[in-house]
């Protein structure tokens, strides 16, 4: 059995994937160009190390300085539709199927634009994937934890209208480490009102009280990272128990030292420990990887095997916020694949 063969051609899923974190580094150089934007290097190849995390940095916090450039490229509609375009693109490469694209639109309104406008661009670029290079996706909109709650309350009221039309779910993201999830209550109140899903991140950085205050508070339907569920039993169980899935993101953990190294990394233990896993890249710029990446990863350094590939990527599709329709769609398409390269007999030709 050829598993990076397998790997290469399996039908994926990538359901952990932030916008501004996966913009091609020429295309941020370029636009940065055109808008007079300062960049340390003009060079591409010296560029790269400025939206890049080559090996790892010492927290979370010196990871999120990487989004700083990507967020002042994205002030205007052109350039927020190619951007979306391309990790699309970029994506069908890898042969995922569906992707959850997910961006704080609050981030990008410094060039005049509005939430709906911001919002729109996305879900329009989107559009144009799903007819044209046949790549399912939806949106999943993020508050900010280091800004007022308020701003998150506006964010899911502006969100509400694109409901089932894009956008499909409420995320928390940014510095876990000051901003607990207690302070957002009111904004994930309001999503599970308006039937939007909610995914949290949490247990990213040590902090593991964190998920079920993300859950039993903020309606957390997954779990971003969910990295250091290990370190409270009662956790694990809760988690096993309800099905809670783990948006699992290796390169990046490793990246901002959450863990030492993929070697350690829980996710097989979880995965053994029948948590529901699914694996993803988070910023494939910031983190210099692909979908494809975090799967070899995971054949070299925690000896995954042929069912634990399959159990991921079956994962990814039935805890994706995908409709009916398009994970019926999903579902097809991998059985139909594994039994044409596996066979009987399970081998990949």
């Amino acid at each position: 059995m050829n598993l990076n063969k397998l790997i290469k051609l399996i039908p994926k899923t990538d359901l952990h994937c932030h916008l501004d974190g996966s913009i091609r580094p020429e295309t941020i150089l370029d636009i940065a160009k055109k808008e007079h934007i300062p960049t340390i290097n003009d060079d591409l190849n010296s560029f790269q190390k400025e939206v890049k995390i080559l090996g790892k940095c010492n927290s979370l916090k010196e990871y999120l300085n990487k989004f700083y450039l990507p967020i002042k490229i994205m002030q205007k509609k052109e350039y927020i539709y190619r951007v979306t375009l391309e990790l699309l693109e970029d994506a069908l490469k890898e042969n995922i199927k569906y992707i959850e694209i997910r961006f704080a639109p609050l981030n990008h309104l410094d060039g005049g634009l509005t939430l709906d406008e911001v919002i729109e661009t996305v879900i329009s670029a989107m559009n144009y994937g799903r007819s044209n290079l046949h790549i399912m996706s939806n949106l999943i909109i993020c508050a900010l934890r280091h800004e007022p709650v308020e701003k998150a309350i506006k964010l899911i009221n502006s969100a509400k209208k694109y409901a089932g039309k894009g956008v499909v779910a409420l995320d928390l993201a940014g510095n876990e480490a000051d901003f607990p999830p207690e302070i957002h209550t009111k904004p994930f109140d309001l999503a599970k009102d308006y039937n939007i899903h909610r995914t949290v991140h949490a247990g990213e950085t040590g902090i593991v009280e964190n998920i079920m205050k993300s859950i039993k508070l903020l309606h957390a339907e997954r779990i971003g990272h969910g990295t250091y569920a290990y370190k409270d039993k009662n956790t694990l169980v809760y988690l096993a128990k309800n099905k809670i899935p783990l948006e699992m993101c290796i390169t990046s953990n490793v990246n901002t030292s959450a863990v030492n190294s993929y070697e350690e990394h829980p996710i097989k233990k979880y995965l053994d420990y029948g948590l529901a896993v699914t694996v993803n890249t988070d910023n494939t710029t910031v983190s210099n990887t692909t979908i494809t990446k975090e799967f070899e990863y995971l054949v070299k350094y925690q000896n995954f095997d042929l069912e634990d590939i399959k159990k991921v990527t079956e994962n990814g599709i039935n805890f994706s916020f995908a409709s009916a329709e398009d994970k019926l769609k999903l579902h097809a398409e991998y059985s139909s694949f594994i039994k044409r390269f596996l066979g009987s007999g399970g081998v990949c030709y």
